[in-house]
């Protein structure tokens, strides 16, 4: 994989991880903190839909992975309208666990490609979900 993709990766963590670090340090009050978290947790998490859209159309299938393609972002939406606190943070963080876990079983790349984006979505995923942990402490 491209050293672009890796440095876009970790340059998408910032907010992840720059948001609880100044509320923690009382630089940003929580109640923007935790609002601020959770629409970019959301937005981030539609965006993976849009890896298996793709996936589905480039390989001419139809099946499930085009309709799980609209759940991240169904997900997301949802979740900031019906929760709050850290049930939220909670479904968010689940919601990144399990669109990696559907991404290791489905996605069509070459061995090598998947190999790398698995270790890519490994590493940022791990990060994403200790910073839900770090909002949730709050």
């Amino acid at each position: 994989m491209n050293k672009q993709f890796w440095i876009l990766g970790y340059a998408g963590l910032l907010p992840f991880i720059g948001i609880p670090l100044l509320a923690h340090t009382d630089f940003l009050n929580n109640i923007y903190a935790y609002q601020y978290f959770v629409q970019y947790s959301a937005i981030i998490l539609s965006f993976f839909g849009g890896i298996h859209w793709y996936d589905a159309l480039q390989n001419n299938r139809t099946n499930h992975q085009l309709y799980v393609a609209m759940l991240p972002s169904i997900i997301a939406w949802l979740s900031l309208v019906f929760l709050s606190g850290n049930i939220l943070l909670a479904c968010l963080s689940s919601a990144f666990i399990a669109i990696l876990m559907y991404d290791k079983h489905v996605l069509v790349l070459e061995k090598q490609k998947i190999i790398a984006y698995t270790k890519l979505r490994i590493i940022l995923t791990t990060v994403v979900v200790f910073s839900h942990l770090a909002m949730a402490m709050l």
